[in-house]
């Protein structure tokens, strides 16, 4: 069954009539690693609360088109029903986490679904491993760093052991080595898990290193979809979508065109093995 379906979907916020996400098609495979980019108010973050539930659950609006995870149309399943498909974090660590301490933080997911004890247990152990933060376990939440705590959060979501995961610019917040943990924990999800991901992102040297897909969103639309290094070395268009290139390609681009190397690269392991 295919992970995350959307069908001509269309949105807009109450009292207004424009649609901040317009008449989206797409399908998320079993087991990809899809990324989505696009300048600020494209529409991105609204498609993720759509993906899950919340839009129109909790956030409210004008409807058109369906999404179906796994299968269930999140029109007619509560975000709830779907946490055991598709896991969410969000921009902000601290909007997600709330007790005293990283494990009562990852326990409280499954208690709340009356899983056994020994269950959580095990849940708890496995996602502080897959994170590679057991030695705080005992930490208050807020006493960590900001890639510390995204950690925790994508752990704590973990325990309620989705099939998929939805990250809405996750690393926004964070430092250069936060920004790679952050990543980290999401290649070791993908590649050892087998896990689904969707990962919103402004990151695109990241992008170009970890995913394999990348569309780009402009205006509420899908406006290209195809592999990270076919779109990301678009550098004019990019540009002109208002979404940073990576720096790599920014580069061999401007060689490129004085015909000093034979293509644009969007990786720096690209770029060294045509340079070599």
């Amino acid at each position: 069954m295919i992970p995350l379906t959307v069908r001509d979907f269309s949105f807009s916020y109450p009292h207004t009539d424009r649609r901040i996400v317009n008449d989206v098609s797409f399908d998320v495979h079993e087991g990809e690693f899809v990324s989505i980019v696009g300048p600020s108010g494209c529409g991105k973050s609204t498609l993720c609360y759509a993906c899950n539930g919340i839009i129109p659950h909790t956030i409210s609006g004008t409807l058109g088109g369906n999404i179906e995870v796994f299968g269930k149309d999140t029109a007619t399943h509560e975000p709830h029903e779907l946490s055991a498909e598709i896991g969410i974090i969000l921009q902000n660590p601290e909007t997600q986490l709330f007790a005293m301490t990283v494990e009562e933080e990852l326990a409280f997911g499954p208690e709340n679904l009356g899983i056994e004890p020994c269950e959580i247990e095990r849940r708890i152990d496995w996602a502080l491993s897959i994170v590679r933060m057991e030695r705080y376990r005992e930490t208050f939440p807020f006493h960590l760093s900001g890639g510390q705590k995204q950690r925790v959060a994508i752990a704590a979501t973990l325990t309620m052991m989705p099939r998929a995961l939805i990250l809405d610019e996750p690393t926004s917040q964070l430092d250069p080595k936060g920004k790679r943990e952050v990543f980290d924990v999401i290649k070791r999800l993908h590649d050892e898990e087998g896990m689904t991901i969707m990962l919103i992102e402004h990151e695109t040297d990241l992008i170009a290193e970890y995913a394999e897909r990348v569309m780009v969103m402009d205006a509420g639309r899908i406006i290209m979809d195809g592999v990270p290094r076919e779109v990301l070395s678009k550098v004019e268009f990019l540009h002109k979508v208002g979404v940073r290139p990576p720096e790599v390609a920014e580069a061999t681009f401007r060689l490129h065109r004085e015909g000093l190397v034979p293509a644009v690269c969007t990786t720096m392991h690209e770029a060294r093995e045509m340079i070599w």
